[in-house]
């Protein structure tokens, strides 16, 4: 075999910059419902890229999620992982082989892997899958993607998820570059509300746990504007006392912008190893929010600077300007500060039972 695994303490995963493949992120889905594993993987190098001499070996830890769906059901979920990313022609290799070696280490009746990948989508790097204006279309269907995906496994078992977890498109920030530089990268319009919302007094400050009622208001508000979801209340509370107590582990930061006392704007700011997440934002519906949200985020990206991260993900947008795009706004706000889209390849399964692995994914189709 190429790639073997062995069980790691929680605790003792390596510290990283993939927020959802650390030990913090593991705690906050606990509470969850979900049963955290670590795995430390041994992979041979050839096996990543077939250039490499087969003796030579590279190490991982990897955190896999298990969540059961009835009492005699339950299947493995990979946030963000694995962060080992094997040449394109090698993808469905790699997860083939991996897939099998941890087979024996989940419960006997789980179902299938699910691998929430952030290796950029293969299709990001073709022309045909691009408008005459450079936004990028999107992948192709689902069975055009596993077709290339499975091409060269044994099996011809993976799948193209029925939908996506974590965000499949971010906007990724070189804080190499001095503050300076990042300004000028920005479009006009988001430095100059920028520097409107300094005019106005607006102030960024970070705060405790103690203002995690006024962040519940500001995130309800928005959420309500908007339809979306909500997390429940004590998901955030988690967040403060889930956080690592040293600089190598997670680091939490509850912002928030005011003006002479009236909150406009807030966010959570989690800081992992070398990257800064943007992770939760709210705003109320003052006419000043606006400027506010901008100030916030530049605050953010400095603190994130400041901090010693040499990049910072905005975790989520549209995967182009299309207008119809529920995250359209979004995609707009996020690239207004001037990073670079980055596209993920997103969910794929590795199914050990296909009739089950059928028959709980066409539930998921129709929720």
């Amino acid at each position: 075999m190429n790639c073997s695994v062995e069980t790691k303490e929680i605790e003792a995963i390596t510290s990283t910059n993939i927020l959802p493949q650390t030990p913090f992120w593991a705690r906050i889905k606990n509470e969850q419902g979900f049963i955290p594993s670590g795995f430390q993987l041994r992979v041979s190098k050839d096996l990543i890229n077939p250039a490499f001499p087969e003796d030579r070996y590279t190490h991982e830890d990897l955190l896999v999620l298990i969540k059961y769906v009835s009492p005699t059901q339950c299947f493995a979920y990979v946030p963000y992982g694995p962060k080992i990313e094997p040449n394109f022609e090698n993808h469905g290799v790699f997860l083939e082989e991996l897939s099998e070696v941890l087979r024996p280490h989940l419960p006997a009746n789980c179902i299938f892997i699910r691998y929430d990948l952030i290796w950029e989508n293969q299709w990001a790097y073709e022309d045909d899958f691009f408008d005459h204006s450079g936004d990028w279309l999107g992948p192709p269907p689902g069975h055009t993607q596993e077709f290339r995906v499975n091409f060269s496994t044994q099996n011809w078992n993976l799948k193209k998820s029925p939908s996506d977890v974590l965000p499949k498109n971010t906007f990724f920030l070189d804080l190499t570059k001095e503050e300076n530089e990042l300004l000028y990268n920005m479009r006009y319009n988001t430095r100059y509300s920028i520097r409107k919302a300094n005019r106005d007094g607006i102030r960024v400050n970070e705060y405790g746990m103690e203002h995690l009622d006024t962040w519940n208001q500001l995130y309800q508000e928005t959420a309500l504007r908007h339809n979306m979801p909500q997390q429940e209340q004590d998901y955030f509370t988690s967040l403060f006392t889930k956080q690592d107590d040293h600089r190598d582990g997670v680091q939490v930061s509850l912002l928030m912008a005011d003006h002479d006392g009236d909150f406009l704007a807030s966010m959570f700011l989690v800081l992992s190893r070398k990257r800064g997440t943007y992770l939760f934002g709210a705003s109320s519906s003052d006419q000043k929010q606006r400027s506010a949200s901008y100030a916030l985020q530049w605050e953010a990206i400095k603190k994130a600077k400041q901090h010693g991260c040499s990049e910072y993900d905005m975790f989520g947008s549209a995967p182009n300007l299309n207008q119809q795009h529920p995250l359209h706004g979004v995609h707009l706000y996020k690239k207004g500060f001037g990073g670079q889209l980055y596209h993920r390849m997103g969910c794929w399964d590795y199914p050990f039972s296909k009739k089950e692995y059928d028959l709980i994914t066409a539930q998921e189709l129709k929720n």
